[in-house]
C-alpha cells in the first residue's frame, strides 16, 4: 500500500506539502481578520447612509458605493501588481504571507462591506424604529440591535468571504506570496508534476468544504435564537 501510495505521489514533498497548508491558513486568518474589522464598519456605514436610512446622506452613500464597486470590479491579479509598491511601503517585502495579506484584504474588505450591508437590509425596520423610539443613542442601535438581528447575515457574509479569501491565496501565488497556490503553479503547472497539483487542489477543497459546513452550522445556531 505504501509503495503503491508512493509510486502515485513521487514528486509530492509532504513537508513543502505541509509549509505551504501553513503559509495558506496563516494569509487567510490574517486577512479575514482584518476584512471584517474594516469591512463591518463600512458596511455599516453604507446601510445608514442608504437611501431611507437612519442617517441618509446621498453624496457619502454614493461615494463609498464608487469605491466598494471599483474595488470590486478590480481582477484579484491586476491588483496584486498594482499594489506591490503599496505592499512593500507598508511591509517591507511583496512577497510570502506579509506581502500577500494587504492585497488580500484590499480585494475582500469591499465585497465583505457589500454583503454585511445586504444582511443589515433584512433586519426588520421596525426593530430599528423601537430601539430608536426607547432613546437608543447610535451605538446602542447598532449593538444592541441591528447586529444581534443580522447576525446570521452576518455570519454567512463572513463564510463567503472567507471561501473567496482562499480562491484569493491561491491567485496570490503567482507573485510570490507562497502557500498552496504557490506550490500549484511553480510545480503543478510549471514543472508538470500532475501529482503535486492534484494534492494542493484537494487540500483546497476540504479547506472550502470544512469553512462552508462550520458557516453553515453557525448560521442555523444562531437562526434560532
Amino acid at each position: 500500500m505504501d509503495a503503491l501510495f508512493g509510486s502515485l505521489f513521487t514528486n509530492v514533498d509532504w513537508y513543502d506539502i505541509w509549509q505551504a497548508t501553513l503559509d495558506t491558513l496563516l494569509m487567510l486568518g490574517g486577512s479575514l481578520l482584518f476584512t471584517i474589522l474594516l469591512g463591518l464598519p463600512l458596511g455599516v456605514l453604507l446601510f445608514f447612509s442608504g437611501p431611507r436610512q437612519l442617517f441618509e446622506n446621498g453624496p457619502l452613500y454614493a461615494a463609498l458605493s464608487l469605491v466598494v464597486n471599483v474595488l470590486r470590479s478590480l481582477p484579484f491579479i491586476i491588483l496584486l501588481i498594482v499594489m506591490i509598491p503599496f505592499t512593500v511601503l507598508l511591509t517591507g517585502t511583496s512577497l510570502g504571507v506579509a506581502g500577500a495579506i494587504p492585497p488580500l484584504v484590499v480585494g475582500a474588505a469591499p465585497f465583505f462591506a457589500r454583503l454585511v450591508e445586504t444582511a443589515l437590509r433584512e433586519v426588520d425596520r421596525g426593530i430599528i424604529e423601537a430601539t430608536q423610539a426607547m432613546g437608543a443613542s447610535t451605538r446602542q442601535i447598532i449593538f444592541s440591535a441591528l447586529l444581534p438581528e443580522a447576525r446570521p447575515g452576518i455570519i454567512a457574509a463572513t463564510t463567503v468571504t472567507a471561501i473567496t479569501l482562499v480562491s484569493y491565496t491561491a491567485m496570490a501565488g503567482v507573485v510570490g506570496a507562497g502557500g498552496l497556490g504557490d506550490l500549484a503553479i511553480r510545480f503543478g503547472y510549471q514543472r508538470f508534476q500532475t501529482d503535486v497539483m492534484v494534492v494542493t487542489v484537494v487540500l483546497l477543497l476540504v479547506l472550502v468544504q470544512l469553512l462552508q459546513s462550520a458557516g453553515d452550522k453557525l448560521v442555523t445556531h444562531f437562526s434560532r435564537k
